[in-house]
């Protein structure tokens, strides 16, 4: 379980017992096998039912975490260099993030999001149409810009892996697809972009943050 799901479950009120206690009286595989203790190589996938740690589900776990890692970093940097609105949209991205898991394990559909104050629609407007909402036209980061905003571009790349992770998760053999979670990662990405653009109009002087 990783720390983000542990988290999420207590602020839940999920009991989460001592292995010995939670420890079933047997597992279960995808392919019908009854297991009497869990081999090393295997993890949940839910409950009692364990996969192999480099099963696509598991694989796309590891990459919300690394994920909500870039997510912390960039919250740091943007403290740190006084960007505090960047900050705060970054807390609010951590949020979302932070769903993803608990919507996976426990089969739940993501909630539509709203960003900055955005709609699902008006996050996709604004990334795709820079220049006619923050006169500040689509651009290629040369390392020249600030570490906020450089912060933010791995952001963004880590986003688009993870929601490569989520295709090949949910819409592989025998699953039934997740166009929910892959509509909030897709609405997260532009997000980013939108948070970039305001920054680098704010550093070229013709805009300002937020």
């Amino acid at each position: 379980m990783t720390p983000s799901a542990r988290s999420w479950l207590r602020l839940e009120g999920v009991e989460i017992l001592p292995a010995e206690q939670a420890k079933p009286s047997e597992y279960k595989t995808l392919w019908g096998a009854v297991l009497q203790e869990k081999p090393e190589y295997m993890t949940h996938l839910q409950e009692n039912i364990l996969v192999e740690k480099d099963h696509p589900r598991i694989r796309f776990r590891g990459m919300v975490d690394s994920l909500e890692a870039e997510i912390l970093w960039g919250i740091h940097t943007a403290k740190s260099e006084a960007e505090t609105e960047t900050e705060s949209a970054l807390r609010e991205v951590l949020s979302v993030v932070r769903t993803l898991i608990p919507c996976d394990v426990m089969g739940k559909e993501a909630s539509p999001i709203r960003l900055g104050g955005l709609s699902e629609e008006e996050l996709r407007k604004h990334s795709h149409f820079p220049q006619k909402y923050y006169a500040q036209p689509h651009f290629m980061p040369t390392g020249d810009e600030g570490a906020t905003l450089l912060a933010l571009n791995k952001i963004r790349t880590v986003v688009r892996q993870t929601e490569t992770m989520a295709f090949r998760a949910f819409y592989g053999e025998h699953t039934a697809g997740r166009e929910d979670i892959l509509k909030t990662l897709n609405r997260l990405s532009s997000y980013i972009w939108i948070l970039m653009i305001r920054l680098k109009a704010k550093e070229a002087g013709h805009g300002r943050e937020g």
